[in-house]
Parts: C-alpha cells; sequence; structure tokens
C-alpha cells in the first residue's frame, strides 16, 4: 500500500511520499514514488504517485519519454499546470489502455492516482489530484491539501490542524505527524518518507529530504507526538454523569 499527502499553504505546497510497495506481507519493496521537474524561473513541478507500481511507473516513463524526444506537448513545454495535469492523466489512460486488459485477465488491479502540483511561470501555484480515469479535480482554500493511498489515519491530523495561513514549518510538521499516525496504524505504509518542498514564487523547489527510520528528527518528531497526545488526553474532562 501506499501513501502521499500534498498541501498547499499561502507559503507554498509540501509534497511527501512514502516508499513502501507489497504483494503480500512476504513480498515487501522499497521504491520511489514521487517525481520532480524543474527549470529555474521557469516552472517547479512535483508528481506522487499511489496504486499498481507497474502503471504508475509506466506513466512517468511515457511523460518523461515526451520530454527527452522532444513530443510536443509535454510537461516541460505547456504553459499552465492544468495542461501538466492534463499530460498526466491522458499518460495514464493510454497506459491503462495498454495494459490494463492483460492486467484483468490475472484479476491485477490497474488503478493508479496522481498528485500533481508546483507552478509555471505565469500563473499561481497549484495542485491536482489525478484520478484513475484520467480526469482530475483541483485544491482550493476551502480544501488546501490531496491524499492518495492509505488516508484514513493521517487525515485527522490535517483537517485540524492545515489551513492557508500555516507557515511551511508547520505544515511540514503536521503533514510528518500524519505519515507517523499512518505507520503506526498501517504496516503497509513504511519508510523512507520523500518530502519536497516548495515555496510560491520562487519557480524552483526548495528542500528536500528523504527521512528513514533512523532520521533523528523524525525519531524526535514521533516522541514528542506521542507524549503530548498523552499529555493532553490526561487533561481531558472526566464524563459528567
Amino acid at each position: 500500500m501506499t501513501y502521499c499527502v500534498a498541501t498547499m499553504i499561502d507559503a507554498g505546497i509540501v509534497f511527501a511520499s512514502d516508499s513502501r510497495t507489497n504483494a503480500g506481507v512476504d513480498n515487501i519493496s522499497t521504491f520511489r514514488k514521487m517525481k520532480t521537474f524543474e527549470r529555474p524561473g521557469d516552472r517547479a513541478l512535483v508528481i506522487v504517485n499511489s496504486g499498481n507500481l507497474a502503471v504508475t511507473q509506466a506513466t512517468i516513463n511515457h511523460l518523461e519519454q515526451s520530454i527527452r524526444r522532444a513530443t510536443e506537448p509535454n510537461l516541460m513545454s505547456v504553459y499552465s499546470m492544468y495542461d501538466v495535469a492534463e499530460l498526466v492523466g491522458s499518460a495514464l489512460r493510454e497506459v491503462r489502455h495498454r495494459d490494463g486488459p492483460f492486467l484483468m485477465e490475472n484479476n491485477v488491479d490497474a488503478g493508479a492516482n496522481f498528485i500533481v502540483g508546483g507552478q509555471i511561470a505565469g500563473e499561481h501555484q497549484r495542485l491536482f489530484l489525478v484520478y484513475a480515469e484520467g480526469n482530475f479535480i483541483e485544491a482550493t482554500p476551502e480544501t488546501p491539501y490531496f491524499q492518495i493511498g492509505e488516508v484514513k489515519y493521517g487525515k485527522p491530523i490535517i483537517d485540524r490542524v492545515i489551513t492557508a495561513e500555516t507557515s511551511m514549518d508547520d505544515a511540514i510538521k503536521c503533514v510528518l505527524v500524519s505519515f507517523d499516525s499512518t505507520m503506526r496504524s498501517n504496516l503497509s505504509v513504511g519508510m523512507p518518507i520523500d518530502l519536497a518542498c516548495y515555496s510560491r514564487e520562487s519557480l524552483q523547489l526548495g528542500n528536500m529530504h528523504r527521512y528513514d527510520e533512523h532520521d533523528s528528527y523524525m525519531l524526535k518528531l514521533r516522541q514528542s507526538w506521542g507524549e503530548g497526545v498523552r499529555r493532553a488526553f490526561a487533561q481531558l474532562p472526566n464524563p459528567e454523569w
């Protein structure tokens, strides 16, 4: 299984993805699920994915080949983030149309989802969720984040914390706590966690980091969050009968 999240705030966008894939309890592997495309001063794009690994990899390869072959349109030539989301959706449809029938013959799920975000010069930062069918929706001030994969365990903290005014540092902490909550409740999501930050109007990617199980900050965050939750719980009022 997978967990990926991206949250858009006034300061920018924070993206994160786990790297665990599994085909049964005894077949667990590590694959990066985040891909970046950048031309500093012109565009900065981040794509994270969940679902069938072969389908997601083929979709990303299709997008990369279009860039290498200068096939128009491609991710480095289009003029809007809407066009970027449309290219991802079209590539996904093409891969599923090609491979889907063969996967279905063996009862293999060909589903895949992508979160696509960033900024292209001439427009504001934008964030999209691309569904398995290739259609997509865009984040709004009322819904400033998207999750894909194993979403339920990490959603409550994001709902309670993230607003448009949230700082970049607080958004990073919130996303990492969301991952910690997910990993604690679901063993199919696991480290390393890849994180990328985009600062609004910078038109280049900022901090990028991979957190593994030995990362000192992640260990400190996990301990502090666990202790804080227990303290807050202890201070809750008792039931009134």
